[in-house]
């Protein structure tokens, strides 16, 4: 398991070996002019650890099967400069497939040779750097160094069995997808294209096929159709002979399907686009397409015909069963989007997946972008409380919470490893930026230690995280990671799975034989830990299960990890002794099972030479590919098991056609290896046999053999260990200290394991350690550090509590809300749970065990209910409550207030809501020129203001997670007057009651009053109030003209007035609706504001003149009221900006109820008989009354009515 991704290169980096695999991808970036010339992502090479937000599960490399299509072949689109060339590349994760990037500046080089010279073959010619010539002959001026330390280099220049083919007619073709069957099979396949970088598309393609293992290549684009534009090449994993290619879809949606390694094919025509497949690990034709509209299709015919299996299909988020896991190995894993948003797990039939047999193995939604399946193990995630939580579902039974230490508080996590019943796990805590902490779980995935802290992560071009991991192959349990301390990162190493990690023994000597001074721990060697399939990319490690002791890494040896001064070093040993073998880069080959190491430098410059090592690195012969010299882009080993053939893909010139060159290995071997060409060679660290509870001995070849290996013959002999403290690691709550000993961590009660058994069982007490999972050893201190069975302790139930499953304190009304109910001690089988939802609906249960699912409930109101839940047991009892808001969704908010008032008189606001109960609310309103809001939990406020002008009053509702406000604009005067007005009956017949038609209504009436009475429109505002029938408020307004300083004085608002009034009553004010509709407005009623204050101070006349008002007042609202039959004023107010629909008052819940019966009128709990009293109102146009000199009518109850 390497590294995901590799963060950059340098200048000219030759591209990828997928070693056994057959896949190769080359590009060229920078040779655009300064932008990268790779095109993004292939279908279905979307990167598995994907930028996504902080606290998303992610996968790590080994999640599914492969089933990108081959990867890309890049070259320059033009000629530049040889040093301008730049060639890199990044891995990626999890699907075997490479993707060229561009590379990381700043990466110091050394010089290299003379451009000319190179070009002529001479600067090929130099040896390596203060390396020994054959013989040991030292260079002249060269300190004294041990030879018998030294790494050898053979100067002299053999020959490798090469032949050179030209794809010719594809000079313009930048970008190749090359497919190597192997195994036996001597047909090679190769795809170019040219892509068209200013269109992003492929504009040509050519299909070319190697019979003969890549000796001579035949065109095949009139087998596929000259017209046809291919863009992608498709293998499939378990049949190398069936070939896939699709076509480019902005010319047409095709699939050619090839089963005889790509000598025939057949068109199938598709009605989607492919964005990506996933092959069935085991059946062949199985096939799984995801489409560019996120729709998920399958194939039982090999992409022949396909079906719909779901639509909104999250990307790489689907999954085939994993044999051994899943009874039917045509169930499909999938994460999908609902209608609102929300991610599912759901798993179906490949070929009937219904609604009615979909399943959710997951209740409820999980996290966008978290589902993952691999091996064993699913993994979701769910954010509540602003935490994400990580579950698991182990061999497919119920999920259960993964456990963390208590403080961990993740933000991040990924999936590195599902090996060997173990998850290896890299976690953000909540204290890391830049850096992760690695744990390792139980057999299940749920209870995690930490293996090692700190490691070193960093972003790849796509943005993904990239964990500096490696899991060396051919050896279980053996890991590298680069570690930050006191920033400065160093490389560990551990052969037991984390247990124990130590820092890298520097070489004793250098590359020419000089003694390394350095001394741990201040001073060891640092690697560079980059994917080891690919090692043709920037700090390059690289290690093969056929050689399994052999690795390969490029690094610096010092107090911490450089990007200068990068050297490349060797262990033949597992990593316990390392050799520097190069002092510049080189991308090393494993060659006949890694009998044979095979090196070529990184360099911008053509090259027609390579090295190879047959006794592990401790010398070097060379040889010469190529008469030529080549600018290399890529190389690609034969698959199977002897990797003896390679081709190097290439150019001479940068205008040059693609140059293949067959490279034969086998002429350098004399003979097959026979059993006495091989010596035992044991596994062990510093000294220490046992590893991972086994001593395991291989077969190497003699170094002074050489001979062909050919197949692989794996360990020659393993032998269990006697177990010892070694072998086993902290458990889950412990912490190992200075001593060695494993205690339990501040935060864990040892207790607590037993909760879950009831008296009379047995449970396993654990000692405080576990077995390192997949370790082998037997008895010793096997028995002393295993867990022990014991007998269930009776327990009073301890640490009671309920919460809601999401973690949240509300709920939706009408809709299920999971409670689950948790105890940290107590007989779980012998305990009596009695739960009351608060709203009169009771349960009980006779166990916990009962309610692992949690318990659901529907509440039909809004409101806060208290939850309660009562556990007893014959030892005891506990309780624990939850105070739970039940809201619905809030709609619409309005602002209710007053069009006009008077100075210092206050006035009431109020925020009238849609629907009218949703649960609990807060307030908060900005009025006046207060800066500072004013937070309610009601629905009015009153307030006051001192000086004339035109104010703003806003209100936001918070409900929930929901926030509305409304906005209003009240005129504040010391004087003004009202007016009543009412219109023909015909009026109604056109009023659809809404804000906007009241808006239009209310200009048209000020226009026609203007042009009637030759009043200035400042003077005159008009509001049409809602309901049946149409009436409005005409507010007659002081005005201060502009060649007076002066206001209108109350006479002249008089004035104003009986002219309004005499022109109303002349029926003189009408405006025509629509043509021959003509409708007439009349006058209602008049009063001054504000009215005289009934003090004895108060002049006889006027107090005589504010009771006829009352009286006439009351007699009107008599005749008015008996006359419409309604029992109560209902109460209505619009401002001139109104925006939304409008509401009725707290005493009408609907604005289309405006005839509401007497006994809805009622608080609750008011008899029928209470009184209805009319009250005065000093500012007689609020938006509850709005009634001029009339009375306000309110139900009169012990509560003193507001005015």
């Amino acid at each position: 398991m390497g590294k995901v991704g590799a963060g950059g290169g340098s200048p000219a980096r030759l591209s990828a070996l997928l070693a056994g695999a057959g896949l190769l991808v080359l590009c060229v970036p920078g040779a655009c002019g300064g932008g990268s010339c790779c095109p993004q992502l292939p279908p279905g090479s979307a990167a598995r650890w994907a930028p996504a937000p902080g606290g998303f599960l992610r996968q790590g490399p080994r999640g599914r099967t492969a089933a990108t299509p081959l990867p890309l072949l890049g070259r320059p689109l033009f000629a530049v400069a040889p040093g301008d060339r730049a060639l890199s590349l990044e891995r990626t994760p999890g699907t075997g497939a490479s993707v060229a990037v561009a590379p990381r500046s700043g990466r110091r080089r050394r010089s290299e040779a003379d451009p000319g010279k190179a070009e002529r073959g001479e600067g090929a010619s130099r040896s390596p750097r203060g390396v020994l010539r054959d013989g040991g002959q030292q260079e002249p001026g060269t300190p004294e160094r041990d030879p018998d330390k030294a790494t050898r280099f053979r100067m002299e220049e053999l020959k490798l069995t090469s032949t050179t083919f030209a794809l010719t007619g594809d000079s313009a073709h930048n970008q190749a997808m090359v497919h190597w069957s192997g195994h036996n099979s001597s047909v090679i396949l190769i795809l170019t294209k040219l892509y068209d970088y200013n269109l992003g598309s492929i504009t040509e393609s050519s299909l070319w096929r190697s019979t003969d293992y890549g000796t001579t290549y035949e065109k095949l684009n009139d087998k596929v159709g000259l017209k046809t534009i291919l863009s992608y090449l498709y293998v499939c994993p378990t049949n190398k002979r069936k070939i896939m290619l699709l076509t480019d879809p902005e010319i047409e949606s095709s699939l050619l399907i090839s089963s005889d390694e790509g000598a025939t094919y057949q068109k199938y025509r598709l009605n989607f686009y492919i964005q990506s497949l996933l092959f069935h690990p085991k059946q062949e034709d199985w096939i799984l397409a995801y489409s560019q509209d996120q729709k998920l299709y399958s194939s039982a015919e090999f992409g022949r015909r396909w079906q719909l299996i779901q639509e909104g299909v999250v990307p790489n988020r689907f999954y085939w069963s994993v044999m051994g896991s899943n009874k039917e190995p045509d169930l499909v894993h999938l994460e999908a989007r609902t209608v609102d948003g929300h991610s599912q797990y759901l798993t179906c039939r490949m070929q009937n997946c219904t609604e009615a047999n979909r399943n959710k193995p997951f209740p409820g939604y999980i996290d966008p972008d978290s589902l993952i399946v691999q091996d064993d193990y699913v993994f979701v995630q769910l954010t509540s409380g602003g935490r994400p939580h990580y579950y698991v579902s182990y061999r497919r039974n119920a999920f259960a919470q993964m456990k963390l230490p208590k403080y961990a508080l993740p933000k991040d996590m990924h999936v590195i490893s599902t090996d060997e019943n173990q998850v290896f796990a890299a976690v953000q805590e909540w204290n890391q930026n830049d850096t992760y902490n690695l744990y390792i779980s139980d057999t299940r995935g749920v209870y995690f230690t930490l293996a090692l802290e700190n490691v070193q992560s960093s972003r790849g071009p796509e943005g993904n995280i990239m964990i500096d991991l490696y899991e060396v192959a051919g050896i279980k349990g053996m890991f590298l990671a680069n570690k930050k301390i006191d920033n400065q990162v160093k490389t560990f190493i551990t052969y037991n799975k984390g247990r124990d990690w130590r820092l890298l023994q520097a070489p004793d000597t250098d590359l020419r034989g000089d003694p390394v001074h350095c001394l741990l721990p201040y001073c060891s060697l640092h690697l560079h830990l980059k994917v080891s399939e690919n090692p043709y990319t920037s700090g390059i490690i690289a290690s093969r299960d056929t050689a399994p002791s052999i690795i390969v890494a490029s690094g610096n040896i010092g107090s911490e990890l450089s990007d200068s001064d990068i050297s490349m070093f060797v262990s033949s040993d597992a990593g316990n002794t390392w050799r520097q073998i190069f002092e510049e880069e080189h991308s090393v080959l494993y060659l006949d099972q890694g009998g044979v190491l095979v090196a070529m430098k990184h360099t911008s410059l053509p090259i027609r030479h390579l090295w190879l090592s047959f006794d592990e690195g401790r010398s070097w012969s060379k040889y010469s590919f190529t008469s030529i010299p080549l600018f290399v882009d890529g190389v690609l080993g034969e698959p199977g098991e002897e990797t003896l053939i390679m081709t190097v893909f290439g150019h001479f010139s940068h205008r040059s056609e693609w140059q293949l060159v067959k490279v034969d290995y086998k002429s350098i071997f004399d003979r097959r290896c026979a059993e006495e060409d091989y010596r035992p060679w044991q596994l062990h660290s510093q000294g220490e046999a046992c590893i991972m509870g086994a001593k395991r001995i291989y077969k190497k070849r003699k170094s002074e053999r050489k001979c062909m290996q050919g197949k692989y013959a794996g360990a020659m002999e393993s032998e269990p260990c006697v177990c010892t403290e070694a072998d086993f690691d902290c458990d889950y709550g412990y912490e190992r200290h200075s001593n060695g000993q494993c205690l339990p961590a501040f935060w864990f009660n040892p207790s607590s394991l037993s909760k879950d058994c009831s008296l009379g069982q047995s449970y396993l007490n654990s000692t405080g350690y576990r077995k390192v999972v997949s370790n082998n050893c037997t008895d010793g201190v096997r028995e002393q550090y295993t867990a022990k069975p014991q007998k269930c302790p009776g327990k009073a139930p301890r640490g009671l509590r309920i919460v809601t499953a999401d973690g949240k304190l509300t709920a939706e009304q009408g809709h299920n809300v999971t409670l689950m109910v948790q105890l940290e001690e107590g007989d779980v089988q012998r305990t009596l749970i009695q739960v009351d939802f608060g709203d009169g609906i009771a349960v009980s249960y006779v166990n916990l065990s009962s309610m692992e699912d949690g318990i659901k409930h529907v509440y039909h109101n809004v409101g806060i209910f208290r939850v309660t839940v009562q556990v007893d047991n014959s030892l005891g009892s506990d309780s624990a409550v939850l105070y739970l808001h039940v809201t619905c969704p809030l709609e619409h908010v309005h602002l209710s207030l007053p069009f006009v008032t008077t100075k210092n008189k206050e006035v009431n606001a109020t925020a009238v809501l849609w629907p009218s109960q949703v649960g609990t609310l807060t307030y908060v309103w900005w009025y006046g020129n207060n800066t500072e809001p004013l937070i309610t939990l009601e629905g009015s406020i009153s307030f006051r203001f001192t000086s004339e002008g035109m104010n703003t009053i806003t209100v936001q509702v918070s409900a929930g997670n929901a926030i509305l406000q409304d906005t209003k604009t009240i005129a504040v005067y010391e004087e003004f007057r009202s007016l009543r007005l009412s219109f023909s009956p015909n009026l109604d017949d056109y009023n659809p009651d809404i804000p906007e038609w009241r808006r239009d209504i209310s200009r048209v009436i000020k226009k026609s009053l203007v042009e009637a009475t030759g009043v200035p429109g400042q003077h005159i505002l008009v509001a049409v109030l809602p309901g049946l029938p149409t009436a409005a408020e005409l507010f007659v307004l002081p005005y201060q003209d502009l060649t007076r300083e002066n206001k209108r004085s109350a006479e002249d608002l008089e004035q104003v007035s009986e002219l309004l009034i005499h022109k109303l009553n002349q029926n003189s004010v009408h405006f025509e609706l629509k043509p021959g509709v003509q409708i007439l407005v009349h006058a209602a009623h008049l009063t001054a504001a504000p009215l005289v204050d009934l003090t004895p101070a108060h002049s006889g006349s006027a107090m005589l003149m504010l009771l006829s008002v009352v009286f006439v007042g009351l007699a009107v609202f008599v005749i008015y009221k008996f006359k419409r039959k309604i029992p109560g004023i209902n109460v209505y107010a619009q401002m001139q900006n109104e925006k939304e629909r409008e509401l009725v008052s707290r005493v009408s819940h609907t604005e289309s109820r405006a005839h509401t019966p007497q006994t809805e009128l009622r608080r609750p709990g008011q008899p029928l008989g209470e009184k209805v009293e009319c009250q005065l109102i000093e500012v007689p146009h609020s938006n509850f009354e709005s009634s001029g000199v009339f009375g306000s009518c309110s139900v009169f109850s012990r509560i003193p009515t507001e005015h």
